[in-house]
């Protein structure tokens, strides 16, 4: 046997497996093949969206399952020993492993991170390959274990029935918690994108520390029943019979995981805390879920309950770590250990990606001012200044600009889809009622089918707050759009929500990146991929803030006294300084005509509310998001020309890949990973342009020619006067093929099969016979 003439699977069924089933390796628990770390990014550009095609992990060696040990990268005989090292290390720092081997059958590379005076990278014979004990020996030399330690370290993950297991970002959290407690560490923060699993990813680790009995009681906080109901029925399911959720201000000592609201557990008077039940050593750990709501805010009520079980561990789970004037979750926590954004989340494909509409209305822009004396609909004078975007449907109401954002909306999907599920997000409540009543009048149709089209969903609606399971659920039609002003931006599940409007004016990146994680699920059984953020406030300019996805900054505000004083305990600001009183502290249940003024102070006024202005759209701009996560105004063309100009920087560059490619659908295949759709393109520029001449005239500005004309240029040219007469009959006839379907049809064999080459033979018989063998058959193509 040639081994040169193997394939990849073949060098690793026959070559590289054996060896490592040699050294001790246990096939059924500690390797795993074609380990898939990242789904594929999603790019979308119209209403069309392709997701990037992702190689697998070859083979990932475990200790245990889901405890990673080392990633083997394969390659076919024909390369090198070392062809796959680095894709293997590419492999191993998602998984954050050290040990990486590349091997092509002949032996193996191997890439050891745990040494410091020794050869990092040496190559070793299939017999000499480390058994599972050698590595996690070396393993836990490098991460300095103690043996207490390893108990809860190594300690198995929940398995269940389904095959669910954790995604390499999750493992990485898990493991680094399980690492830092194991240490000795009480305050810890994770930081994971709304969408990413953190109810799971906290699951895995309770689960691991419940089973280790490090942690024997743990008290799992959130803000919101929603949030209490879908943890227990979902990810903490297993616990079964020894979780309990907390009611009626009650801690009941027989259970060992309990559930409990903030506000269940604590109130203004002393027997409303219910958490003293309980000696502050009660519970061994504590798990605080959106723990940016306040949980940190040293004179939140939340507070009182970290600070009497103070001896307990306690992990904070958020999208958004805080940090304003009296807030941090870094001064409370620490630095977050371990960080997973929404940018990685989108471009490993695990989130949905988005395009931003932005929509400028002229009174927005211009302001709007009253005559002098002039009163507004129910006889209030109104004050006499100018009104601009801050102002609108909280201190002055303008009815045709309520009208214009509601046609706006409809608008759109009506020319998408009007049956996409919408969170429309406002300023208040009294915005949401106004807001559900004009999209009500411009989707007349739609009401007719059912009157639950639009509903307003806020926390003074009993009504509407019982239609949110429908409107987060899949399977229920109805609601379609949901008007809301708080109690929707953290903590809903809606995973098929496809169009986020932002008619709320916000200041908060904590606000805005809750809102924004409303519809970065991705639910590909219902065609959800990406969605839309229809923005009417320019709210979506601080996706250029550096604090969106980078890593929270901290700002010491103090003065010269206190430095003098050494006191340590000055409040902290974020770099851009604004905040938003309504972001934080407030609900649904909050009150409608405050003004939020730069000090964030709220003064009450009656709002003004006005009609007869004349308003108007003055622009709509498309925006996409780029490779670094900024917005770009991007047409599908520019997209395909910069992503192929990559590969391919110069014309002549791309016509020799093309030239020297044996088959031209492996380059059509590549773009395509990357990409590049080309059903969209072929719709932009044209269905009877062949592959070869769009790239020539969308990236390179080449007048383009017809699959027919291309076809037809051949034929003139009398390529084919050196075949016989039966040969040139099959060339002639797959040129037609070309002409009518592409490239594919030529290049493959199975196109032999159907009419009109069945009537000449059977495929075998064609290329032997007509051509005198398979090799001269591929050269005539």
């Amino acid at each position: 046997m040639d081994k040169k003439q193997l394939s990849e699977a073949d060098i690793i069924s026959k070559y590289i497996l054996p060896a490592v089933k040699n050294a001790g390796w246990d096939i059924h628990t500690q390797i795993r093949q074609e380990v898939g770390l990242r789904d594929g990014k999603i790019t979308v550009r119209g209403q069309v969206s392709t997701r990037q095609t992702v190689k697998s992990a070859d083979i990932v060696l475990y200790y245990k399952p889901n405890i990673p040990l080392a990633v083997i990268e394969a390659k076919a005989n024909q390369y090198a020993v070392g062809k796959g090292i680095q894709q293997g290390l590419d492999y191993a720092d998602l998984l954050d492993v050290p040990f990486t081997f590349s091997s092509n059958g002949d032996g193996f590379l191997f890439h050891d991170k745990t040494v410091s005076d020794q050869t990092i990278e040496t190559e070793i014979s299939l017999e000499n390959f480390p058994s599972p004990q050698q590595l996690w020996q070396k393993f836990i030399a490098f991460k300095s274990y103690t043996a207490s330690q390893l108990d809860i370290i190594s300690q198995d993950y929940h398995a269940d029935s389904s095959g669910k297991s954790p995604r390499y970002y999750q493992l990485q959290a898990i493991n680094k918690t399980i690492e830092a407690i194991a240490r000795g560490e009480n305050r810890i923060l994770l930081v994971m994108a709304t969408g990413t699993g953190k109810t799971y990813t906290a699951f895995q680790i309770i689960w691991r520390l419940w089973k280790a009995r490090q942690c024997k009681r743990i008290l799992f906080l959130a803000d919101r029943n929603i949030l209490i109901d879908q943890t227990r029925i979902n990810d903490f399911q297993p616990f079964g019979q020894v979780m309990t959720k907390i009611k009626n201000r009650t801690v009941d000592p027989a259970y060992e995981v309990h559930l409990g609201l903030y506000q269940a557990l604590t109130g203004t008077e002393e027997h409303e805390k219910a958490y003293k039940q309980v000696d502050p050593k009660f519970f061994d750990l504590i798990v605080i879920d959106e723990c940016h709501r306040g949980s940190a805010d040293d004179d939140s009520a939340w507070r009182e309950i970290l600070e009497y079980f103070s001896s307990a561990t306690q992990i904070g789970l958020t999208a958004t770590p805080k940090e304003t004037k009296t807030i941090s979750n870094i001064d409370y926590f620490g630095e977050p250990i371990f960080t997973y954004s929404l940018k990685q989340g989108i471009d490993d494909g695990f989130l949905a990606p988005y395009k931003v509409i932005r929509v400028d209305i002229d009174v927005d822009k211009y302001g709007w001012e009253p005559e002098v004396g002039q009163m507004d609909k129910y006889g209030q004078l109104i004050d006499e200044r100018i009104y601009n975007g801050k102002d609108f449907d909280r201190t002055l109401i303008i009815d045709e600009r309520t009208d214009l954002v509601a046609k706006t909306i409809s608008a759109y999907l009506q020319h998408t889809d009007p049956m996409a599920k919408t969170i429309v997000f406002c300023n208040t409540i009294n915005h949401a009622d106004r807001i559900r009543s004009a999209l009500i009048n411009h989707n007349p149709e739609q009401v007719k089918k059912n009157d639950k089209y639009v509903m307003k969903i806020t926390g003074d609606d009993e009504i509407g707050k019982a239609q949110l399971d429908n409107f987060i659920n899949p399977k229920k039609t109805y609601p379609v759009i949901a008007t809301t002003s708080d109690l929707m931006t953290t903590g809903v599940d809606a995973k098929t929500c496809k169009l986020i409007v932002l008619d709320k004016h916000i200041k908060s990146m904590t606000l805005f990146k809750q809102i924004i994680g409303r519809g970065t699920r991705i639910d590909e059984a219902y065609n959800k991929r990406w969605f839309t953020i229809l923005d009417f406030r320019k709210a979506t300019e601080l996706f250029a803030d550096p604090d969106f996805d980078g890593e929270p900054i901290q700002i010491k505000v103090t003065t010269p006294e206190e430095i003098i004083n050494g006191d340590e305990s000055a409040d902290y600001d974020n770099d851009h300084g604004a905040t938003d009183a309504l972001a934080d502290g407030l609900t649904d249940n909050a009150q409608d005509g405050y003004e939020v003024g730069d000090d964030d102070k709220r003064t009450p006024q009656k709002p003004f509310h006005i009609s007869g202005v004349i308003v108007t759209t003055l622009a709509q701009r498309v925006y996409y998001r780029d490779d670094d996560g900024k917005l770009v105004t991007e047409s599908f063309k520019g997209f395909t020309r910069k992503n192929v100009m990559r590969q391919f920087s110069s014309l002549d560059e791309f016509v020799k890949k093309w030239k020297e490619a044996d088959k031209k659908q492996v380059i059509i295949n590549e773009l395509a990973a990357n990409g590049i759709d080309w059903n969209n393109l072929e719709n932009a520029v044209g269905k009877e342009i062949g592959a070869f001449d769009l790239i020539c005239h969308v990236v390179y500005d080449q007048p383009p020619l017809t699959r027919k004309e291309r076809a037809n240029n051949v034929k003139k040219r009398n390529y084919f006067s050196k075949y016989s007469e039966d040969a040139r009959q099959v060339l002639n006839t797959l040129l037609d093929k070309y002409a009518d379907n592409g490239l594919m049809d030529v290049e493959s064999m199975h196109v032999l099969k159907v009419a009109p080459f069945n009537k000449m033979g059977r495929p075998k018989e064609i290329v032997d016979k007509v051509f005198g063998g398979k090799p001269e058959y591929e050269a005539a193509i």
